[in-house]
């Protein structure tokens, strides 16, 4: 018969090993289910949702369909999360820009568009805004993600609004300003701009609209 402690330390040794293995699997199955989600909002971004096959997803992350279902129960369901997942990616984004104090607010938007352009330009064009892609495809087809689609680019238009009623604050635009007015108009045309960037391999309708805006709307 084997001493006590023996007994002990190897019932307390199995029991250490089996949570190790259970961390291990918990890590693997987050690791997958974040592998999977990146590389959708990479696709989704350049070719759109109803292009990008769920097949494409699993070669490019290198793992079996049966493990999107474990995850996932629909396309639809992954589609939101590659939403949040973006939404997410941008708002570290926008802090690091918005949140900067080093700068004025209207240089704090000016940085963002540089930011963006410089986006562009490094994926050759083939990216541009998921919640303005998504939008433009999927407004007609489902409001569950026309709805949530809209509420993100409201809560940036609140973001931007704040950046331009601290510039009013600080005498960089004009006091009969409505920072808000200003945000949503802002949103309308960048979206609108970063399209045609897209559609002309060129940052052109980027540099005219945000020329127009800084030189003869938020004065």
């Amino acid at each position: 018969m084997r001493p006590l402690e023996a007994v002990v330390g190897s019932k307390s040794t199995r029991s250490n090993v089996a949570v190790r293995d259970r961390v291990q699997r918990a890590a693997g199955r987050s690791d997958t289910r974040r592998a999977l989600v990146w590389c959708g909002t990479e696709l989704l971004t350049e070719r759109g949702f109803q292009v990008t096959g769920i097949e494409e997803v699993l070669k490019r992350v290198g793992v079996p369909k049966g493990s999107f279902y474990h995850f996932f129960k629909s396309k639809d369901e992954f589609g939101v999360a590659v939403i949040h997942n973006y939404v997410d990616y941008y708002a570290r984004k926008m802090d690091r820009i918005f949140n900067n104090t080093s700068l004025s607010p209207l240089s704090r938007l000016k940085a963002f568009v540089e930011n963006a352009k410089h986006g562009m330009t490094r994926f050759d064009f083939r990216r541009g805004c998921l919640i303005g892609n998504l939008g433009q495809e999927l407004a007609s087809l489902d409001n569950e993600f026309r709805n949530q689609l809209e509420a993100v680019l409201v809560s940036w238009e609140t973001r931007v609004a704040a950046c331009l009623e601290e510039a009013i604050q600080m005498g960089e635009i004009s006091p009969d300003n409505d920072a808000h007015a200003l945000s949503r108009f802002f949103w309308i045309g960048w979206e609108g701009a970063i399209l045609r960037a897209k559609l002309t391999r060129s940052l052109a309708p980027i540099d005219h609209f945000v020329g127009i805006y800084f030189s003869r709307v938020a004065i």
